[in-house]
């Protein structure tokens, strides 16, 4: 256990009584911060948590018995797997509830990760992408020796919706 600003954090796997909440924290995240509208398709996507769950490792950030934080994880071949690739864990969706932000909650997700990654002689980097709007984010994982890859970044392109995603790696 470490701690925040906040008080005492925990960083664990996340349980069926959590998905309400890390669903709530994670649309509240990703749209009071501006980065997409409520009516934005991925914002269901945001809110399938139990799905998640079922298809990677969902890790929380508890701060006085409060979930303040989530993440999911993904080794390159797992079904919530994106941009990663063979010898790469990748992770997504990282958001912390607005009322905790800027505690450092992400910061220790993300170094709950690495340390993870690091321990497994098999992996050799950590992958992600972000929304180009999301550059507090991008400060963070920079801050922590992620380096930004352009020629990986993900590229969606769909019926009235293209965009380009920022690419990250750390190698561990």
């Amino acid at each position: 256990m470490s701690t925040t600003t906040a008080g005492a954090l925990l960083i664990r796997q996340a349980h069926p009584e959590d998905y309400q909440r890390i669903g709530e924290l994670t649309v509240s995240a990703y749209v009071e911060g501006g980065h997409m509208q409520p009516d934005d398709s991925y914002v269901q996507h945001l809110t399938e948590v139990a799905e998640r769950a079922q298809r990677a490792r969902l890790l929380v950030a508890e701060v006085d018995d409060q979930v303040a934080g989530s993440v999911t994880v993904t080794d390159h071949d797992g079904l919530y797997a994106e941009v990663s690739c063979p010898g790469e864990m990748e992770f997504r969706m990282l958001a912390v509830a607005p009322e905790f932000q800027g505690l450092g909650i992400a910061r220790a997700l993300v170094r709950h990760i690495v340390a993870e990654a690091s321990a497994r002689p098999e992996i050799s980097g950590v992958a992600l992408c972000s929304l180009r709007s999301m550059t507090s984010a991008h400060a963070l994982y920079e801050s922590e020796g992620f380096i930004r890859h352009p020629d990986r970044d993900f590229v969606l392109n769909l019926p009235g919706k293209s965009a380009s995603f920022p690419f990250f790696l750390r190698e561990v």
